[in-house]
Formats: C-alpha cells, sequence, structure tokens
C-alpha cells in the first residue's frame, strides 16, 4: 500500500471518536467496497491502518484499496450494528460477506390430467391443467416428500409410457425390491394406480392419520374376501408409511424450533451448514460457502449477522459449534427481528452436542469433498518437485514463521501441508527459550532445531511413532530469504539430516514472490498452480504464528492487569493463568474454583471474583 495514503488514513483515524457507530470504506473511484460497526470507532478503524502489515488475504486487500472512509456515530453498538446490516444490504460491498438467498420458491407438481399421474418436485407453476401443491419455501422439504410419498405408495419413477411400452420389456429394479407398482408390466388398471397416487397427495397434503385408516379398512376388507395378496400388498405400504413416519422422529430434538449451525474449512474457504429444526425435526439445511476467515468467533458473528438479514425470522434458539464475537449484541438484535427472545448456545454434551456434530461432520464432508482434488495436487507437487530440482514428489511440507512485536512475545508457529492440503493435527506452537529480543535467524534456528531433535530422538528410537515429530518432511520452508535459509542450513548438518530447505520470499506488499534456494532465487510466477500452493502455505503459517503470537500477547496482557487486582501479585496472576489456561474459564470460575487453585485463599479468591465482575 502507498505509505502516503495509508499515513494519511492513519491521520484521519486519530481524530474519530470514541463512540459507537459504522465505518464506510471507499475506493479511489468512491465505490463502497466495506461497511463495518464498531464499539469505539477511532480503536476499530485506525487498526486497519496502524497494524496494516499484520493483515492477512481478504483483509489486507480491501485495505489496500481503501482510499477514504467516512462513518456514522449512533447512540449504541445495538444501534451500530442494525444501521450495518440495513447499510450491508442495500450497497453489497464488494469486500462483506454477502450471502445470495436464491432458493424460490418450490412446488409439488401432480399430473393428474395424465392418463398415467407423476408425482415431482418443480420450480415454478404453469398453467398446464396439472394439480400443484405449494408453494413451499423449503425445496428440500418439497424433495423429501415427494420421495416418501413415490416410496411409501410404490409409484414409479422412470420415463416409460405405460400404455405404449406395456408388457414389451422386464420392469426395472424397483419392482422387484417393492419400491415400484410396475404399470409397465400392462397388469395393473388405471383405476388402482390412480387411486394410489390420490392417496399419496392425500398423504402429502398432511393426512397421514387419514390415509392409514382408510389403507387398513382396505387391506381388512380383501382379507374377508380372501383376497390376500391385494391385502397383503396394502399391508406393505401401510408398514412403509409408518416406517416413513418413524424416520421423520429420527432427526428430531426436544427443543422445538432451532436453527443449527455449524462449519469447516480448509485454509482457503469455510462452509458453513445450516440445519432448520421446526415441531422438533429437521425440515430443511441450507449450505453456504464462503472465503476464509481465521478468526472463528468473528466468522460466526459475521456470518449470523448476513445470514439473519436474509429476511429469515429466527428462531426461539440458535446453536453453534463454538463461541462467537458480540453474543449478548447478536442475541438482541436476533430478538428485536423475532419479535421475542432468541438465544444462542453452545451446548458441551447430550443431544444438541450430538446434533451440532451430525451438523459439523456434514460441513467438513462437503469442505473435504471441494478440497480433494488428488490428481490436480499430485500434479501440483510434482511441478514444486521439479521446480526445486528433487528427486521425489513433495508429500509432507513443514514450514515455519516467527512472529513477535518489537522484539517482545516471540513465538513461532509450525504448519504441516500433506498432499497440497493443510494437515492441522500436525501443526505445532514454539514460544522461544534461547533468544533475547528480535533476531529472526537466531530465532528460527532454535525452532528448527528443537524439531530436529525430536525427529533424531524418533529414528534413533525404533518403537517411536514416525507421525507428527517423528516423520521426515520432505521439504522444509521457511518464511523468509536467503539469509533464512543460510541461518538454519547449518542446524540440519548439526543433526546429521539432509532435507531440502527454502525460504518463502515476499515482496514490499508482502505478497508472495519467489522461494529462495542456497544459490539465490527460484522464479514462480509463471507457474500459477506452484506459486498459489506457495502463496497458501505461506499466509498459513503466518497466520497460525500470528494467532498464536496474539494469543499469548493477549494472556500476557491480562495476566498483568490481573495484578490490579486486591491481594493478586505477578506470582498469583501467573499461576492463575496456568491453572485456568483460558481468560474466559478464569472469568467464568466461581469463587470456589478460584479458590481452589494454586496459591490461593478463600479472601483473595472473593476479592478477585468482585473485581473480575466489576471490571
Amino acid at each position: 500500500m502507498d505509505n502516503e495514503k495509508l499515513s494519511k488514513l492513519k491521520e484521519k483515524s486519530r481524530g474519530l471518536p470514541f463512540e459507537p457507530g459504522v465505518y464506510i470504506m471507499k475506493d479511489a473511484g468512491g465505490h463502497i467496497i466495506y461497511i463495518g460497526k464498531a464499539k469505539a470507532l477511532r480503536r476499530r478503524v485506525s487498526q486497519y491502518f496502524l497494524r496494516f502489515e499484520h493483515h492477512e488475504g481478504k483483509v489486507r486487500k480491501m485495505v489496500e484499496h481503501v482510499d477514504n472512509f467516512e462513518y456514522i456515530i449512533t447512540d449504541s453498538e445495538f444501534e451500530a450494528l442494525v444501521l450495518e446490516c440495513s447499510l450491508i444490504k442495500q450497497h453489497k460491498p464488494k469486500y462483506n460477506i454477502l450471502l445470495k438467498d436464491d432458493k424460490g420458491y418450490s412446488y409439488i407438481r401432480v399430473t393428474l390430467n395424465d392418463p398415467w399421474p407423476r408425482i415431482e418436485s418443480v420450480k415454478k407453476k404453469d398453467e398446464d391443467g396439472a394439480l400443484y401443491l405449494g408453494p413451499y419455501i423449503s425445496s428440500f422439504s418439497v424433495n423429501e416428500a415427494v420421495d416418501e410419498a413415490i416410496k411409501a405408495f410404490a409409484l414409479p419413477t422412470c420415463s416409460r409410457r405405460f400404455e405404449q411400452d406395456a408388457g414389451r420389456g422386464r420392469p426395472c429394479l424397483n419392482y422387484f425390491i417393492h419400491q415400484c407398482c410396475a404399470p409397465c408390466r400392462g397388469r395393473m388398471k388405471k383405476e388402482e394406480y390412480r387411486e394410489n397416487v390420490e392417496n399419496a397427495v392425500t398423504f402429502l397434503k398432511g393426512g397421514y392419520d387419514t390415509i392409514i385408516k382408510q389403507l387398513t379398512q382396505d387391506m381388512d376388507r380383501f382379507a374377508e374376501r380372501l383376497e390376500f395378496e391385494k391385502a397383503a400388498r396394502l399391508r406393505d405400504r401401510i408398514a412403509a408409511i409408518k416406517r416413513i413416519r418413524e424416520r421423520q422422529k429420527v432427526v428430531a430434538s426436544k427443543v422445538e424450533n432451532q436453527d443449527v449451525i455449524a462449519h469447516a474449512s480448509d485454509g482457503c474457504n469455510m462452509d458453513f451448514e445450516v440445519f432448520i429444526i421446526r415441531g422438533g425435526r429437521l425440515t430443511d439445511r441450507e449450505s453456504y460457502m464462503l472465503d476464509f476467515m481465521a478468526d472463528e468467533k468473528a466468522a460466526r458473528a459475521e456470518f449470523l449477522r448476513r445470514y439473519y438479514s436474509l429476511a429469515k425470522m429466527p428462531p426461539s434458539r440458535v446453536t453453534l459449534d463454538g463461541e462467537t464475537d458480540d453474543k449478548m449484541l447478536l442475541e438482541q438484535y436476533l430478538s428485536k427481528t423475532a419479535g421475542r427472545k432468541v438465544s444462542i448456545t453452545v451446548p458441551q454434551k447430550g443431544e444438541q452436542a450430538a446434533l451440532v456434530a451430525m451438523v459439523k461432520n456434514n460441513a467438513e464432508e462437503k469442505i473435504g469433498r471441494i478440497s480433494a482434488r488428488p490428481a490436480k495436487s499430485d500434479k501440483v507437487l510434482d511441478e514444486l518437485g521439479t521446480l526445486l530440482g528433487l528427486d521425489h514428489r513433495p508429500d509432507y511440507i513443514e514450514a515455519y514463521d516467527i512472529s513477535n512485536t518489537a522484539g517482545t512475545g516471540v513465538v513461532a508457529g509450525m504448519v504441516v501441508f500433506e498432499g497440497g492440503r493443510p494437515l492441522k493435527s500436525a501443526y505445532k506452537k514454539f514460544s522461544i527459550k534461547t533468544v533475547v529480543g528480535q533476531d529472526d535467524y537466531a530465532c528460527m534456528r532454535e525452532v528448527v532445531g528443537r524439531r530436529l531433535a525430536r525427529l533424531k530422538e524418533s529414528c534413533e528410537d525404533e518403537n517411536s511413532p514416525k507421525n507428527g515429530f517423528g516423520r521426515m518432511p520432505d521439504v522444509i520452508l521457511l518464511d523468509g530469504g536467503k539469509g533464512h535459509v543460510g541461518a538454519v542450513k547449518p542446524v540440519l548438518s548439526e543433526y546429521g539430516f539432509d532435507i531440502p530447505l527454502y525460504g518463502m520470499v515476499k515482496d514490499d506488499k508482502h505478497r508472495t514472490r519467489a522461494i529462495a534456494a542456497d544459490g539465490g532465487e527460484i522464479a514462480i510466477n509463471a507457474n500459477r498452480s506452484v506459486f498459489t500452493l506457495i502463496s497458501q502455505i505461506q499466509d498459513e503459517v503466518h497466520r497460525f504464528a500470528i494467532t498464536y503470537h496474539h494469543k499469548t500477547q493477549g494472556k500476557q496482557a491480562f495476566a498483568t492487569r490481573l495484578t490490579q487486582a486486591p491481594q493478586i501479585g505477578e506470582g498469583r496472576a501467573k499461576s492463575l493463568m496456568k491453572h485456568f489456561k483460558t481468560i474466559t474459564a478464569l472469568k467464568a470460575a466461581t469463587e470456589e474454583e478460584l479458590a481452589a487453585a494454586p496459591g490461593m485463599t478463600r479472601a483473595a479468591a472473593a476479592a478477585l471474583r468482585e473485581w473480575l465482575q466489576s471490571n
């Protein structure tokens, strides 16, 4: 980003008030490219320009295009949220998450005007003489209902013309598995077939009890006449309808009305799945693919705001797969939208947790299906191996990055890509132990040295598992240039490993430019696939390292602030953070739980609890 423009925007952001409101980012052409809300305008907007080098992916790209910004002050953060949603809906900015609600309406079409009527789901209603049931908002429910009716009443799904094709060929498989009455055999009367269709229509209109009662009466009548074959067919039909009824209760919940929302990501994309439960059963599901956001809490909050801005009425409960930013604010917003209380929950156990797990599994399955392109990944890795002069495909790649703030809070992150995709279970975090101050080369030597020491132990111990730190990487990538490679190369020799080592070089705009080797740089711009993979690895390791850095800095800052509480010194503050592990857990702890922490007394716990509540 141009330094002069960045300085101008920084200066302007410093003049903003510390009040809630909405900020509107514009490009050089005056077009609105992003709209956001803030609890304190100056603090939020200035973060974009004061910490530009820390931004990743989409945020950095958005900031690079900002030429000017405007703002609107509101009386509260809640008003800012409502205004933000309204303005985004109106202007549809390029860099906001925009969910497209393009499902439209669905109908159930019954061609009663045909000699052999069919039942199907359609997207629009035509003037063709057919019977239409609907409209319905949920295409999922329509497709499910049509499928159930066809199976329950053994109606055909093929395209055969029954009068012309009668008796000309063998029935299809559906007939032999008792899922079709097979009028193609030529042995079924039109009246009997039409009666099946009319019963199916009654079933679709919700007449479950009516159709069961009618079919039972017909079955008894056939049995009295000793027409056992017809009675058996009706018995099977009744059983099929009852099975459908029971299956509808399987995906059920004690919570009558709720939306269950979960997501999965692959480092590039995020898939949000919404399972809609009404009347205690699953009635619909929706799926939205979004650009990747590293902060999961922020991603959930952003999704909720956009999803319920699509004229969707929130149910009494929204169930999530994890915590979200602005929870209380969102509950207030959704409650106002619905005209009644709406709660946001994150279940930890029981039926609700199992329901969330099911939705998350669906999201992970979809993101995996989209990301899984083995042939393409193999081709890219082969091209990377050729470019680097390797004699094998670099299937298992480790990448390292150092993160710090002016030499303080120095940490490192290691990410792993297997088969061209992130292997998050193998990611590792490092706190720098031997280096004081800002020395990237020394920090990188320490981190890689510690990793190789673990690898050497594993190689010397035959019983050690050959995964995680025990697995030999095909390539090691460092976030840096020739200097980093030269500094770390001797560490490999020290531990006796001959692992290919390269750096990932950025340009002056913090974008991937080339691969650094011992002899110079290897250009990758000409190979789009390799360039994309290296960029993804570099962005991911930077995200992972800086996220860990922010987390540790936040803990340290909070631990320091804890010393302001009565009877809490530096030792107790550190002990409390170590015991509770997260700030959230510490804040949520009861007085008894605080007193049970190492080094705490009942009096200190009471004073700390009071301080936490008031601060």
